[in-house]
């Protein structure tokens, strides 16, 4: 009975001890988690604790707050953008809400683009998500049951390749990127009422799909994300601009990630770099403050985004070559190929960015295949785990589960 007893309040311990994801790259919003224990092998059939068949299409990731999972979809051919609620105990919907029917014909999008491409984000008591209602962009607000709070028109949203602008909570706001190929703009919005806080010009008026992220990094709180022809870094709670990096590309799509005190880019159309830049700057820093710079199509990423953990950044390029970077330096200590035939140069192709935890990346490729790669200085894989579906949404991580969204399902992932 004793045994019993403690082993109970362990796993109760392990449980309360869970971190929640809240949203585009959960709780730190750079893919990592400070949570440990998650499975490293799994299958179509092993270790799979449940899986549901999700109603649509979208790449979209899943984002968990407590007993509950949320995802948008889109279903095409009746113009439909939906957000559901799922019980993280067995999957089964708790709740689904049509937040958009498209009563024109569906925009234009890039073939490796959804209609349901941005991430809800959630702190426990709302729910937030985005889509574009052509030509309106449209952010809104859900409680907990599924009740609509608000929604707010930012502006307008124009792109020949669709719509992706995963919302991102600072404080009492809710931050949305409008990169677009017309004026441009980043808003802050009230979580609570969806009024206009604060709004940025952004230059250039070119369409990037950067999630901006927020991290305190050369003595201050900084907004961050690349796009528009630009790197540039924007006071969180009032909008202004704090430092801009010229180029070097033309569009973005990964966001940004910070260790050491370095912050680390990967991009994009039609050049690709990585960039090591010193977050301390002030106006325009092109030519003082880019530490290293790295180039090709084989080593950069344009979709998935980086990773930091410890000293060192890693990427898997589209093209499926994971790189690993010192971060002071931008020393590459190695770049191998993550699948594909064995005689190719190409490894398989990845969309989804990876995730991390307990000193290990989780690559996740378009097949449906994830990686399980120490995070260390030497290359070494784990485990190499085949749900068989495809996949371009990047996981989810949270108490000890890992979440996929494949093209038809969401997978639950532990230990039984």
């Amino acid at each position: 009975m004793m045994l019993r007893t403690l082993a109970a309040v362990v796993a109760i311990t392990a449980v309360a001890q869970g971190q929640e994801w809240p949203g585009w790259r959960g709780p730190k919003r750079d893919g990592t988690t400070t949570e440990t224990g998650f499975p490293v092998r799994w299958s179509a059939t092993e270790n799979v604790l449940w899986k549901i068949e999700v109603p649509g299409k979208g790449h979209s990731s899943p984002v968990v707050w407590g007993d509950r999972i949320f995802v948008s979809t889109s279903i095409e051919e009746k113009g439909e953008r939906r957000l559901l609620c799922l019980d993280r105990k067995d999957g089964h919907i708790l709740w689904d809400r049509l937040v958009v029917t498209v009563t024109a014909e569906n925009e234009h999008i890039h073939q490796l683009n959804s209609f349901a491409s941005s991430t809800p984000v959630t702190d426990g008591k709302h729910v937030w998500i985005a889509y574009l209602d052509k030509p309106s962009f449209v952010a809104f607000c859900y409680n907990m049951d599924g009740t609509l709070a608000w929604k707010a028109v930012p502006g307008e949203f124009h792109s020949t390749h669709g719509f992706c602008s995963s919302p991102l909570l600072y404080k009492d706001t809710v931050i949305f990127n409008g990169d677009q190929d017309a004026v441009a703009w980043i808003v802050a919005l009230d979580q609570a009422t969806g009024k206009e806080r604060w709004r940025a010009d952004r230059p250039n008026k070119t369409r990037s799909y950067v999630p901006p992220v927020i991290f305190e990094a050369g003595g201050k709180m900084q907004l961050v994300l690349s796009g528009s022809k630009c790197v540039a870094s924007y006071d969180p709670d009032t909008g202004k601009q704090i430092w801009i990096i010229d180029g070097p590309t033309e569009q973005f799509v990964a966001s940004m990630v910070c260790a050491e005190d370095v912050f680390f880019i990967t991009g994009g159309f039609p050049q690709y770099h990585v960039l090591g830049i010193r977050p301390d700057g002030e106006g325009n820093v092109t030519q003082s403050h880019i530490l290293w710079r790295d180039k090709g199509e084989t080593i950069c990423s344009y979709v998935p985004s980086p990773i930091a953990w410890g000293s060192h950044f890693f990427i898997v390029s589209d093209i499926g070559t994971a790189s690993c970077f010192e971060a002071k330096s931008g020393k590459r200590l190695w770049s191998e190929k993550l699948g594909g035939k064995a005689d190719g140069k190409r490894g398989a192709h990845h969309s989804a960015s990876p995730v991390a935890a307990g000193g290990l990346l989780y690559f996740a490729d378009d097949d449906g295949t994830t990686r399980v790669v120490k995070a260390g200085p030497s290359f070494e894989v784990v485990a190499t785990n085949a749900l068989g579906e495809a996949c371009r949404a990047s996981p989810a991580l949270s108490r000890g589960r890992v979440y996929l969204r494949t093209s038809n399902h969401l997978w639950c992932i532990g230990a039984p």
